[in-house]
């Protein structure tokens, strides 16, 4: 039988919770994982008629992208949606569970959806992440150099872009001396001892240093191995804010936008002026990506896409830029496919429902 924390397993390792952003909230919300699953509901947002849903359903795992509890709670009285809906949880043993940031920052999340729907090609992250990377050094003995950069590759380290088990060897020779007490691998107590090793040094996102630390520890041979880790200044091209991609061919700028229109069910496109120039490059952050113009505008992009902008917004990119907003909403609910396909991939025979809630708070008249 499947666990909830098996199907939250699946979850994290293709969005890693270290991948959100600061403010976020995203994880578990309420209840206990380690129940059996007995079906899923996926949602955008946490409504008390999303739990009824999924009551109806038989499914005790709700998952959604917008986190139900951003703040720390003082007491639960029912006083507020939000409340009500972490006591109709734990009154029925439902677990919910967000991916937000995490599931917008990570290649092949929201926004990597977003321009599959539109048809974009050469799609990359817009605003990669920095300070995210870390290179490992260790040494070891040359017989042992195998086995431990395999072991590295396995805990997540070595990629680079959509290559993975890269490393840098340097053989060399290695000194020590072991004291009383000791157990070394080899040499003798107390005397000098010279080793043939080799330095393997691997790149890896920091947030995976403890297990990359536990897999080395695990295989290096030596009673007191040797590593380091160093901070690097690269940006880490797998994780970061939007996307920019191009489209197959140049389309003009009215009908770009109403093909998005419609493609995305969206009430009505926001837009600043025309610039009269044809759109070909195209960026994209789903949810409030307002944050992100002024690096679509440095990019080179004819247009920015997404889901929330300040009046002020449309005035700033001038003719630097056309400026699209479609709805915070409908720039986001394409994130229950992307949960089905992450839990169905794993688990195919499990039941997996799609919300019919339309927990969209704007109307459009």
């Amino acid at each position: 039988m499947i666990k909830i924390k098996d199907i939250i397993r699946e979850i994290e390792h293709y969005a890693p919770l270290p991948l959100q952003e600061g403010f976020d909230n995203a994880g578990v919300q309420v209840g206990d994982v380690n129940q059996l699953a007995t079906g899923a509901l996926l949602c955008l947002d946490v409504t008390e008629e999303t739990l009824d849903e999924a009551i109806e359903q038989g499914c005790n795992l709700v998952i959604s992208h917008h986190p139900l509890a951003f703040k720390a709670f003082k007491s639960l009285t029912g006083s507020s949606y939000i409340e009500r809906c972490m006591i109709k949880a734990c009154k029925y043993d439902l677990v919910i569970y967000a991916a937000h940031t995490n599931l917008d920052n990570v290649a092949g999340g929201v926004n990597y959806r977003l321009a599959e729907l539109i048809g974009l090609r050469n799609v990359r992250i817009l605003s990669p992440q920095k300070d995210a990377l870390l290179k490992l050094v260790t040494f070891v003995p040359e017989d042992y150099a195998e086995i431990m950069r395999n072991t590295l590759f396995n805990a997540g380290a070595g990629c680079i872009g959509n290559y993975d088990s890269c490393s840098y060897n340097l053989h060399g020779e290695g000194t020590f001396r072991a004291g009383e007490g000791c157990e070394p691998f080899c040499g003798e107590i107390g005397k000098l001892h010279t080793e043939k090793e080799t330095r393997v040094e691997v790149v890896l996102p920091a947030f995976k240093k403890a297990s990359v630390t536990r897999a080395l520890l695990s295989v290096h041979p030596y009673e007191e191995p040797a590593f380091d880790f160093y901070p690097l200044s690269n940006v880490w091209e797998q994780a970061g804010s939007g996307v920019v991609g191009e489209l197959p061919e140049e389309e003009d700028e009215e009908s770009f936008l109403l093909r998005v229109k419609d493609l995305f069910d969206v009430g009505c496109v926001k837009h600043s002026r025309f610039t009269g120039r044809p759109i070909r490059e195209v960026a994209i952050c789903g949810g409030s990506g307002a944050f992100l113009i002024k690096d679509a505008i440095a990019y080179g992009a004819d247009i920015f896409i997404t889901g929330e902008a300040k009046y002020n917004d449309f005035y700033d990119v001038e003719d630097r830029i056309l400026l699209a907003v479609i709805g915070h909403y409908e720039s986001e609910i394409c994130t229950k496919d992307i949960f089905y396909n992450i839990i169905s991939k794993k688990f195919p025979t499990f039941a997996v429902h799609f919300s019919n809630v339309d927990s969209n708070p704007v109307k459009y008249l």
